[in-house]
């Protein structure tokens, strides 16, 4: 969305722009255009983003619509910093400024006293370049030893060493805000500022230009402020002071994933997979995701991050390729016997209440059965397993583990005649070769052994059903 679709414009000076019937815009005049024009013509403004469709989104189409800074609420990995990102999209490709300027200053419009006089000078001949909206967009990690210099600015000791009065503005080193000029800002995580330097935006936001230690510098920005906070950091760590959380003419609040289609879409959009994840050991890391969001024995304030399902998904990977590296299996396939590995890897990146001290492998073992479980009953619903569980009964296992390949899982299961229960195992679950297969198979046994018709023993990094 942010690479260059397009050679830059061609116009070089100040002349060759007004020739070319170039219109100046502000850049929330320019976001409002664009955005109702992507919106006519159908296109998706917000390409990437799942969940939000009829929620968050029509909410801040209205506050960008509408020309507000904006501040988005949520608990930690719903997707504020990448929806903040996707803000560029709603940018023009091309933009030009004064060739130079370190504010990117439109030709049309110089502001600082050094471009407004050379502007006068040059006239025509002003010369421009052009930016790409990429350029135009600048983040920053609010932290608790961000300065008024970083956002704002400060005087430039070397400006001043050079021979430049102290009260010359252009000894002024200009901070991440003024440099955004005719972009968007955003600050993450806007309560962990101290409170002294959120007061350093007042001015910014509502009579849109900046003070720097007593400078009497009118600098008219035109920046586009948008920032996420963490309810929990917005309560108790921080606070967004309340005459800047008043000049914020929108604040949104963001949302887990509400259904189980988008939580998948999350996951196989954002993990890089270094094997093959069918999609019901998909579903179980996203059931199991939402179980934790959902369950009372973990803190949901402090929330269950969707990158906990991406980071789940892709331990599952790496168990699938581990186990093919180890045994010389050529196509590697996670199985369930892959999912115990989410347990173990990830314990620590969950919040659990005061009271749960202990328990919390426990907590996580049983919320991950219910989640298998719960797959099981949706994707094989209707399918009778009577016929292995028979096989099962008169004295045969099945062998399974992390350093058990598909095929061997696969050589162990029992024979079931002329019965095509593997084959329509397979079909429901969308399975196209032996590990995938294999993997599907491992799902309904492990289905049975939940439903206690069947039993199972663990030990020595294998499993055995029966």
């Amino acid at each position: 969305m942010t690479g260059t679709s397009s050679s830059a414009p061609s116009p070089r000076t100040l002349g060759e722009l007004r020739a070319s019937g170039h219109r100046l815009r502000g850049v929330r005049e320019e976001i409002r255009d664009n955005l109702l024009e992507m919106l006519r013509r159908g296109e998706d403004p917000w390409p990437g983003l799942h969940g939000f469709r009829d929620t968050v989104i029509p909410q801040l189409e209205r506050a960008l619509i509408a020309g507000h800074d904006v501040v988005l609420l949520g608990e930690r990995g719903q997707g504020k910093s990448r929806l903040l990102r996707t803000l560029v999209g709603l940018l023009d490709e091309w933009s030009p400024a004064i060739a130079g300027s370190e504010l990117g200053e439109h030709p049309y419009e110089p502001i600082s006293p050094l471009w407004r006089r050379r502007a006068a000078e040059l006239g025509d001949d002003l010369p421009i370049e052009w930016r790409h909206r990429s350029e135009r967009y600048a983040e920053k990690l609010a932290t608790p030893d961000t300065s008024v210099a970083d956002l704002i600015g400060d005087v430039d000791p070397m400006k001043v060493a050079e021979g430049r009065h102290l009260g010359d503005p252009e000894t002024i080193h200009f901070g991440l805000v003024p440099r955004s000029h005719r972009g968007i800002v955003a600050i993450n995580e806007l309560p962990d500022l101290a409170e002294r330097i959120q007061v350093a935006l007042l001015n910014v936001m509502e009579e849109r230009d900046i003070q720097i230690r007593g400078y009497v510098l009118r600098l008219p920005l035109d920046v586009l402020l948008v920032a996420s906070a963490n309810p929990e950091d917005y309560t108790n760590r921080g606070r967004i002071i309340t005459p800047l959380k008043d000049r914020f003419g929108a604040e949104i609040r963001t949302h887990y994933p509400t259904t189980l289609d988008d939580e998948i879409a999350v996951i196989r959009q954002e993990a890089h997979l270094v094997a093959e994840v069918p999609e019901p050991v998909l579903e179980i890391v996203a059931r199991f995701t939402r179980a934790l969001r959902e369950s009372a024995a973990v803190d949901q304030r402090s929330g269950v991050s969707a990158r906990f399902a991406i980071a789940g998904a892709e331990t599952v990977a790496a168990s699938a390729l581990h186990r093919a590296t180890v045994r010389g299996e050529s196509d590697p396939v996670a199985r369930v016997v892959d999912l115990d590995t989410v347990v173990d890897v990830l314990r620590g990146k969950i919040e659990f209440e005061t009271g749960e001290e202990g328990r919390e492998t426990e907590i996580l073992t049983h919320l991950l059965r219910t989640a298998v479980a719960a797959c099981v009953r949706e994707r094989l619903r209707g399918v009778d397993l009577g016929l292995l569980v028979a096989a099962l009964e008169q004295g045969r296992t099945v062998a399974t583990g992390v350093r058990v390949t598909a095929a061997e899982f696969l050589a162990g299961l029992p024979a079931l005649g002329e019965s095509p229960l593997y084959d329509e195992i397979s079909g429901r679950l969308g399975a196209h070769s032996p590990g995938e297969a294999a993997s599907g198979i491992e799902l309904a046994l492990e289905g049975l052994y939940l439903a206690r018709r069947i039993g199972k023993e663990s030990g020595g990094g294998e499993t055995l059903y029966g």
